[in-house]
């Protein structure tokens, strides 16, 4: 069998600040054809599970582009098109083709293309035809739209948040998609729409117990798949929302059914399932607590909403300040985003102290500038973390540690959110010495950091991102939505 497969991914957040655009595909990561390396990356997993299994199969592969920006703002419409109309000529060269498996994201959203993956499924339909299967892996942060339900034999999402399976179900989708083009399946997608928003970690209860049921059934009575489509509320686009995917062994009627029943149950859950969370000030007052119950652990605070994995500029001050007023002596902070200050540290060199003004660059509600007199401690020329099989870029990156203090500072270039305590330990910072670390993301930390956490703080700060669905300005959303109003049923 030939089959092509590449990979096209960001996460827009409509309501960023910050431009998405070509250098932000080359800075994260970009493959051309043949040049994707052995691991994934976490939107690119159908690739390298497909060359393991080319081995086992025999089969011919042949390998697009494979690219990936970080979450950010709108994608410039030049930039999409470019990139789609890559990958669309090299599936014409590759014709013909017995699949086609694609690496996405599903909450792509570009100038003029509400819906980008829909679009480039479409398209990818029009070229290989009716009768051709086209299989894609989804992250859950996405937008379940009809275009490329409609145009997709095969659609699959992570199943857990943190995305720690994100190489295990693009497995999923590899194999699923084989066994289709060989004919041994005739999967069918049905969808639910469960007609809220919410954020939904399944390191806690009770989305824990819900996943792991929904795996239970996989390879059941006809059940090929299930999916949990959280939805992303960055996002203003007609079909944001949570919704759940089934697909079955050409049972439509099992499948609607199956998809209706679970998204009603994820309904009832809504209220429980959002992660407790606390103000800058409580957060602080639980360090201690904390740190007693377990000695020589470090807190973790996470800045949830100044999460560049959100698509926000990630340089947020608020958080830090209130840090550097109260809280412990011995503080790591991963990290602030603030390409200015990086070269002005690579430029004065390791060892020196400077007066340097960082972060608060984006806009009033990343807070203010901090201004300290500060070492630099490290500089390197691309800093890097772990997220699971994945390496994660950090760009041209500093070190810096505010003088008469042990408060140690990562400025990256290339926003990301921070996943792996290794994005420590690879700069020289040991995680274990600090009393607090404090970092920007929503939940991908957790599994990372929960072993050598005392305890994990969700802590709320002003930032670019829409917290609050019920008034955020949504303008394209036309149905209604939990919480934007009590029973959407009704």
């Amino acid at each position: 069998m030939r089959i092509f497969t590449a990979s096209l991914a960001t996460e827009t957040n409509t309501f960023s600040p910050v431009p998405t655009d070509r250098a932000c595909f080359d800075m994260a990561f970009y493959a051309p054809p043949g040049k994707h390396p052995d691991t994934p990356t976490l939107c690119s997993s159908p690739m390298v599970a497909l060359r393991a299994r080319a081995k086992q199969d025999g089969l011919t592969i042949i390998e697009g582009t494979a690219t990936w920006a970080e979450p950010g703002g709108l994608l410039q419409r030049q930039t999409y098109e470019a990139l789609r109309d890559e990958i669309l000529d090299q599936l014409r060269a590759a014709l013909p083709v017995d699949a086609v498996i694609m690496g996405l994201h599903g909450a792509m959203v570009a100038q003029d293309y509400d819906d980008c993956e829909g679009d480039l499924l479409a398209r990818i339909r029009e070229i290989v035809g009716p009768d051709i299967v086209v299989a894609s892996e989804l992250d859950p942060h996405s937008h379940l739209t009809p275009k490329r339900v409609a145009a997709s034999n095969i659609l699959a999402a992570f199943l857990e948040f943190p995305h720690t399976d994100f190489y295990e179900r693009g497995e999923h989708v590899v194999d699923l998609g084989l066994r289709a083009a060989r004919g041994d399946i005739k999967p069918v997608i049905s969808t639910f729409d469960c007609r809220m928003i919410q954020v939904f970690p399944t390191s806690r209860e009770p989305m824990r117990s819900f996943v792991d049921r929904i795996k239970a059934m996989h390879g059941k009575d006809d059940i090929l798949s299930i999916s949990v489509i959280h939805g992303f509320m960055a996002a203003d686009v007609p079909e944001m929302g949570t919704r759940i995917m089934v697909v079955t062994n050409d049972q439509k009627a099992k499948g609607d059914a199956l998809a209706e029943k679970l998204g009603m149950e994820l309904f009832g859950l809504r209220e429980q399932a959002a992660m407790r969370m606390v103000s800058i000030s409580e957060g602080l007052a639980e360090i201690a607590p904390a740190r007693a119950a377990k000695p020589g652990h470090p807190a973790v605070i996470a800045d949830i909403w100044d999460n560049p994995g959100g698509g926000v500029p990630g340089d947020g001050t608020i958080v830090l300040r209130e840090v550097l007023k109260s809280g412990p002596r011995k503080v790591g902070v991963a990290t602030i985003w603030d390409p200015i200050a990086v070269n002005f540290c690579h430029a004065a060199g390791e060892g020196a102290e400077i007066n340097l003004r960082f972060g608060g660059k984006s806009g009033p509600t990343a807070g203010e500038p901090i201004d300290a007199r500060v070492r630099v401690v490290k500089t390197v020329e691309e800093g890097w973390q772990s997220f699971g099989r994945s390496r994660v870029t950090l760009g041209p990156t500093a070190v810096i540690r505010i003088v008469g203090t042990e408060v140690d500072i990562i400025l990256n270039t290339n926003r990301t959110q921070t996943f792996e305590p290794d994005i420590f330990s690879n700069l020289g910072i040991d995680p274990m010495s600090k009393e607090l670390l404090l970092v920007k993301s929503t939940n991908h930390f957790y599994a990372g950091f929960e072993p050598i956490a005392a305890d994990i703080i969700y802590v709320v700060a002003p930032s670019f991102y829409p917290t609050d669905p019920r008034t955020t300005d949504y303008r394209k959303l036309t149905r209604a939505l939990w919480p934007r109003v009590n029973d959407p049923f009704a």
